[in-house]
């Protein structure tokens, strides 16, 4: 019975010794697992607190004396806010924006004659298919329909892109008939990649303006990347106008009822 009390005595007292070392072992982890949440707490606190789509200021003179890298022009020439988006096909910030926050600035800022808006091919390599899609959208405006095709490729975008299929001929072949393009003409641009130059001369002329991500817009004279959004837009696009002339205001046809009666091109073949 003694010794029953002692090995009993002595496996209890072993048992506490047993966690006491246990709990002692664990105390490294335990510590590293609130390192860890406390870097995370960190981490998180400062992606939080960081300014986003935080807007610098450009020379717009780099991108508008570009002469090879014409873009595609919506809108007025001469409208006295000038807007430059550097754009990816592929990429699906580009799509949101494009799909979000564009029928509204076409709408309200376009259409009015408060903005001319010009889109720049900045096709990034992580894209398999984007530069088929820059391809097919300009031989499309080689027949005047650039800016539906680009509706199309962005409004589908998950039916083409690079995590869809390999080969986005026949799906951009399908937005050609479907926006009433001579197909074989289109065909024929697309195989012989017959707009290249141009659309690395618009890739090249984002890089020198300083774009490092799409999209990119230049507004006036600030830079922004990003999905930003319509009211963040028109906030950008009303300190623009904010600086701008009102002689020059009112010849772009801003100002009272005149901005809504100036005829205003819709979406038409490239910049001029």
């Amino acid at each position: 019975m003694a010794k029953d009390r002692v090995d009993a005595g002595r496996g209890r007292r072993g048992d506490v010794v047993k966690k006491s070392k246990a709990s002692k072992s664990k105390t490294p982890f335990y510590a590293g697992i609130a390192v860890v949440a406390l870097v995370g707490v960190g981490a998180l606190a400062y992606v939080s607190s960081r300014p986003r789509n935080v807007a610098t200021t450009v020379d717009p003179k780099i991108a508008a004396g570009d002469t090879v890298a014409r873009g595609y022009l919506l809108g007025k020439p001469d409208a006295p806010v000038q807007v430059i988006e550097f754009a990816d096909f592929e990429c699906p910030a580009c799509a949101q924006f494009a799909t979000l926050a564009e029928p509204d600035i076409k709408k309200r800022l376009i259409d009015t004659g408060i903005i001319s808006y010009r889109f720049h091919d900045f096709p990034l390599a992580m894209h398999r298919n984007t530069w088929p899609a820059h391809n097919a959208a300009a031989c499309a405006d080689e027949q005047g329909k650039f800016w539906e095709m680009h509706d199309q490729l962005f409004n589908q975008q998950d039916r083409w892109n690079g995590q869809a299929t390999s080969r986005p001929k026949s799906q951009f072949e399908s937005y050609a008939r479907a926006i009433g393009l001579n197909v074989d003409q289109w065909e024929a641009c697309y195989d012989a990649r017959k707009y290249e130059s141009r659309i690395r001369a618009s890739e090249a002329l984002a890089t020198k303006s300083g774009a490092s991500q799409t999209p990119t817009f230049i507004i006036g004279t600030k830079m922004v990347g990003g999905s930003i959004s319509f009211d963040r837009f028109k906030a950008m696009v009303d300190s623009a106008l904010a600086l701008v002339p009102r002689d020059s205001a009112t010849k772009g046809g801003v100002g009272g009822d005149t901005a809504v009666k100036q005829p205003v091109p819709t979406k038409g073949a490239s910049g001029s």
